[in-house]
């Protein structure tokens, strides 16, 4: 079959293109109609549908591409999958209850989902554009390649199984209140956004020749690490689900004993986690001041007084771990 060459040869722009009319597609129906189930839906499978595509038009459908291709299809198709349900289940998508009616404020999450699917997705895209398989490829099965195809299938699990396992443990009632320290989160606070980090960093590996373009690829693993380390993700979560679960009440002091001994990404054992100095978790371990909550500093105690004096008011989603974009 031949490759296809569309306005670049390294798909840069088709993909960009692509990515914008899937996504006001979906903003035009959800604006309009109000309803924001599929949101995150059209994102994963924007990332399904751009593996594809490229992959079709390469023309050169050797191991190493068809690997990186299912690699992302299979990642984009459970997330959007697992969302999708968890939505259904749910009824509702908090996040927009600001925006929903407000043209603009609700259009920037839609073009902020674009850069995200776009940035993401360049390991893929160049992988299988023209300027890279016109070049002989290794055969696959090199050191690099087992490397990556470990890395991503760590990475798989750990992100689907502590989705479940949180999804579970959330709508369990017994669990009313309770830190949800079970599985993987007894481990790290935020086992997906680990296992999504690794997973976008073992394409790297599954390369094929270390081309110039390829390493420019980086910039997607990179721009998915900086966006849950400092914008959608830990920011979102530590930080402002302590303060919630502090000023509401509810079960503080075990959440407090769950973030000393358990490691905010990086899996490690709780016990020695519980022993580390300070200096290592705020480094090395990546628990930055900006996510430690401080009742002293960060809590307004007017909402502590009222919590204690209606201490039936807490609630059972404080502190909550995940998120998506």
């Amino acid at each position: 079959m031949a490759e296809v060459h569309v306005l670049d040869n390294y798909y840069l722009a088709i993909s960009l293109l692509v990515t914008i009319g899937y996504q006001l597609f979906f903003f035009a129906w959800a604006y309009g109609f109000k309803f924001d189930k599929l949101t995150d839906f059209a994102g994963g499978t924007n990332f399904v549908f751009l593996a594809i595509l490229t992959l079709s038009m390469s023309g050169h459908h050797n191991a190493r591409q068809i690997v990186c291709s299912l690699f992302i299809m299979a990642w984009g198709a459970r997330l959007s999958g697992f969302l999708l349900f968890r939505i259904l289940m749910t009824g509702k998508d908090d996040r927009f209850d600001d925006m929903r009616d407000k043209f603009l404020s609700f259009l920037g999450f839609w073009v902020f989902q674009m850069m995200w699917v776009w940035t993401v997705s360049l390991p893929v895209t160049i992988l299988n554009s023209p300027n890279v398989t016109k070049f002989n490829q290794p055969n696959f099965g090199t050191g690099r390649d087992i490397a990556g195809v470990i890395l991503f299938a760590i990475g798989f699990v750990l992100e689907s199984v502590s989705d479940v396992q949180k999804y579970q443990f959330r709508n369990n009632p017994e669990n009313k209140g309770k830190v949800c320290d079970v599985g993987f989160f007894n481990w790290t606070r935020h086992p997906n956004y680990f296992g999504e980090i690794i997973m976008h960093f073992s394409y790297g590996y599954v390369r094929g020749q270390s081309f110039n373009a390829q390493y420019a690829a980086i910039l997607g693993p990179f721009f998915l690490t900086i966006l849950l380390l400092f914008v959608s993700g830990l920011t979102l979560q530590e930080r402002p689900g302590a303060k919630k679960r502090y000023e509401s009440g509810n079960n503080w002091e075990a959440y407090s004993r769950w973030t000393k001994r358990t490691s905010i990404l990086i899996p490690f054992p709780p016990q020695l986690y519980a022993r580390l100095p300070t200096l290592l978790k705020r480094t090395i371990f990546l628990e930055f001041p900006i996510y430690v909550f401080d009742p002293a500093k960060h809590a307004d105690q007017s909402k502590v007084q009222n919590s204690e004096a209606e201490p039936d008011n807490a609630d059972s989603n404080a502190g909550g771990e995940q998120y998506r974009n």
